[in-house]
């Protein structure tokens, strides 16, 4: 997917609603990050574990909740832009985000068209585009099926092939370990 997304996504996500999109990697269900009620209602909306902290997508690292160092900056940019999202540490993330795991899952995407989004959007969650439990929709029809009228806005990116998330890794005292 490479493809610009439709104009009348930002406006669906700016003002408060939840859209399936093909990211990066799978479709996701997105919402802007800041927006508590978007995020709780995405969750709903996916049957989500509520502990479960979700991805968040940034189109900058000046983007994520907290500061971190030149030494944290300098190992991300060996990983981003691409498709790992790297679990750091957080004392300044909203509660909605966090869920009491101190910590953010960050994902800069290499796709150029998820990057203007997100720059017009701002920081999105995107959890996988399926209740939880069952495997990913590999296509927007099968997005329909599982949410119906409860998104806001479907965007067809076609279908996805590999069905992989990204690559998951832990920061901790600068080393990275994948986790999956």
């Amino acid at each position: 997917m490479s493809q610009p997304y439709p104009p009348e996504l930002v406006d669906v996500l700016n003002k408060g609603g939840a859209a399936v999109i093909r990211t990066d990697t799978i479709y996701g269900i997105v919402g802007r990050a800041d927006n508590r009620e978007t995020v709780e209602r995405i969750y709903q909306i996916k049957g989500r574990t509520p502990e479960k902290s979700p991805i968040v997508l940034i189109a900058n690292p000046s983007d994520m909740f907290d500061t971190y160092d030149h030494t944290v900056l300098a190992t991300l940019r060996d990983y981003w832009p691409g498709p790992n999202s790297i679990i750091l540490p957080s004392q300044s993330g909203p509660s909605w985000i966090t869920r009491g795991n101190q910590s953010i899952a960050y994902r800069l995407p290499a796709n150029a068209a998820l990057q203007e989004l997100l720059r017009a959007t701002g920081p999105l969650i995107a959890p996988s585009a399926n209740p939880e439990g069952l495997p990913p929709a590999t296509t927007i029809e099968q997005a329909e099926q599982f949410f119906g009228n409860a998104i806001d806005c479907y965007c067809d990116g076609g279908v996805v092939t590999n069905v992989a998330p990204s690559s998951l890794y832990l920061y901790n005292n600068d080393v990275l370990t994948q986790l999956r």
